[in-house]
C-alpha cells in the first residue's frame, strides 16, 4: 500500500471511520510538513494554504515564534500543579497590554472551546444564569460551548445541555435588548465565521455593549477567529471601540504551533477567581510552552503590522475573487462577503460549494468550509501572501470557476435532453 493508503487505513481502524471515508472521497492529501504559505504532502506535492480556519495569520512555522518555542521546549515545556513559572505572567501581561483597555486579567486555556467554557463559568460565578446567544454563532463543541452554538444539528444529539440559553437572530440588537436582565450574559462574535462570514450592521456591537451595561448584564465577545488582525484591526471590537466584560481568544494566538486559547476579563468579571483560584483550573493551560508561543506570536503580529497587512491584502484577494469567480460563474454564487482576510463565497447550495472546494484542491489550493453554512467556502490565508501566491490563487479560482460553470451547463443540457425525450 502507498503511504496515503496506510494512513487512511489507520484512520479507519483506530481514529474515525467517517473521517477516513470523507478523506478518501475528497482525495484529501496527507500533509507531511508545512512552511510559510505552503503545506507539503507525503507524495511531494506543494499546496497553497488559504484555509486553516483562521489559525495561520502568520503563516506556518513563523521563525519569530518557532525558535523561541523550540528553545523553551528544551528548557521547560510543562509544569505540574502549584509550580509557578515566569512565562505565564509574561504572556498574560503581553496579551492584556494589547487588549481593549480594562481587560486586565488573562486565563489561558488549551483551545477556543475551553476559553468559552471558562467564560460561561465566570459568568455563572458572577450570578449570570441566563445566556443570550446568536443563531449561526459558533463557539465550540464541548458541552458548555455547544450550548451557546447556534446550530441545532450539533446541539440536539447531546441535549439536555446547559440550561437557560436563548437564541436570537444575529445582527438584531433589539432582539437581544428584549431579553436582557441583570441575571443575563450575552455571547457574540464581531463577525460570524462558521456561519459563513456574516457581518452585522454598523453599530451592532456598541449597541449591545450599551444595552448590557444598562441592564447589569455581562457581554462576552468571541474573538477566537476574528482577533489578532484577521479583520484588519487587531480585534474585531476595535472598529466600534467596544470593551466587553470577557473576551475569548484562540486560533492564531500561538502562531499556529501549539494549542492555546485564553479568556480576557475585567477586574469585576474576574473577581470570583481572584478570590478562589481553585474553582477553575487546567493542568496544561498556560504551560511555559504555550505561554512562550502566545507571547512571541503577539509580538510578531504587532511588529509585522498584521492588521494593516490584512486590510491591504484582503482588498486584493477580494478583487481577485470578484474578477474570477463572479465573472466566470455568477449564477452559482449568491454573495461574496469579506472583512480583512476573512472572505466567504456563498454558493447556491452545498453541492456546488463542495465541488468548488475539490476543484480548488485539484489546483493546489486549500480553503475552509463553514460548519454552520454548508453552501459557503472561506478563504482565510496568511497576511503574507506574495506575488507568487496571489498568481497561484488567481489561476486556481479562475480554473475552478470555469470548471464549475461548465459542469452546470452540462447538467442543464442533460436535463433538457431528458425532458425532451
Amino acid at each position: 500500500m502507498s503511504e496515503r493508503e496506510v494512513v487512511l487505513d489507520l484512520y479507519r481502524r483506530h481514529v474515525n471511520r467517517s473521517l477516513a471515508a470523507l478523506a478518501n472521497m475528497m482525495g484529501a492529501p496527507i500533509i507531511e510538513r508545512a512552511e510559510g504559505n505552503y503545506v507539503y504532502t507525503t507524495e511531494g506535492d506543494e499546496l497553497l494554504d488559504c484555509g486553516g480556519y483562521g489559525i495561520f495569520i502568520l503563516g506556518h512555522s513563523p521563525e519569530a515564534v518557532l525558535e523561541p518555542v523550540v528553545e523553551q521546549l528544551r528548557r521547560l515545556g510543562v509544569t505540574g500543579p502549584l509550580v509557578f513559572n515566569a512565562e505565564l505572567p509574561r504572556a498574560a501581561e503581553a496579551l492584556a497590554r494589547v487588549a481593549p483597555p480594562g481587560l486586565e486579567y488573562v486565563y489561558f486555556t488549551n483551545s477556543g472551546a475551553e476559553a468559552c467554557e471558562s467564560a460561561i463559568k465566570l459568568a455563572r460565578l458572577c450570578g449570570k444564569t441566563r445566556i443570550v446567544a446568536m443563531h449561526g454563532g459558533y463557539h465550540g463543541k464541548t458541552l458548555g460551548a455547544l450550548s451557546v452554538t447556534g446550530n441545532a444539528h450539533y446541539r440536539e444529539p447531546f441535549e439536555p445541555l446547559v440550561p437557560g440559553v436563548e437564541f436570537v437572530p444575529y445582527g438584531d440588537a433589539g432582539a437581544v435588548e428584549d431579553r436582557l436582565s441583570s441575571e443575563c450574559c450575552v455571547i457574540v462574535e464581531p463577525v460570524q465565521g462558521e456561519a459563513g462570514v456574516r457581518i452585522p450592521p454598523a453599530g451592532y456591537l456598541s449597541r449591545l455593549r450599551e444595552a448590557t451595561a444598562r441592564a447589569g448584564a455581562l457581554l462576552i465577545v468571541d474573538e477566537i477567529q476574528t482577533g489578532l488582525g484577521r479583520l484588519g484591526e487587531l480585534w474585531g471590537v476595535d472598529r466600534e471601540h467596544v470593551v466587553p466584560d470577557l473576551m475569548l481568544v484562540g486560533k492564531a494566538l500561538s502562531g499556529g504551533l501549539v494549542p492555546v486559547g485564553a479568556v480576557l476579563a475585567t477586574a469585576d468579571a474576574f473577581a470570583p477567581l481572584n478570590r478562589d483560584a481553585p474553582l477553575h483550573t487546567s493542568t496544561f493551560g498556560g504551560s511555559p510552552l504555550a505561554a512562550t508561543a502566545a507571547r512571541h506570536a503577539l509580538g510578531a503580529v504587532l511588529e509585522q503590522d498584521v492588521p494593516g497587512r490584512a486590510r491591504r491584502l484582503g482588498a486584493t484577494v477580494r478583487e481577485i475573487v470578484d474578477s474570477t469567480v463572479l465573472a466566470q460563474c455568477p449564477g452559482l454564487v449568491r454573495e461574496v462577503r469579506s472583512r480583512g482576510l476573512l472572505l466567504a463565497l456563498e454558493f447556491v447550495d452545498g453541492a456546488v460549494a463542495g465541488r468548488f472546494v475539490l476543484e480548488l484542491l485539484d489546483r493546489g489550493v486549500i480553503v475552509s468550509s463553514s460548519a454552520n453554512a454548508p453552501g459557503v467556502l472561506r478563504l482565510t490565508p496568511s497576511a503574507f501572501l506574495g506575488d507568487r501566491e496571489l498568481e497561484w490563487l488567481t489561476d486556481a479560482l479562475h480554473g475552478s470557476a470555469v470548471a464549475a460553470a461548465r459542469a452546470r451547463s452540462a447538467r442543464h443540457a442533460q436535463g433538457a435532453a431528458i425532458g425532451s425525450s
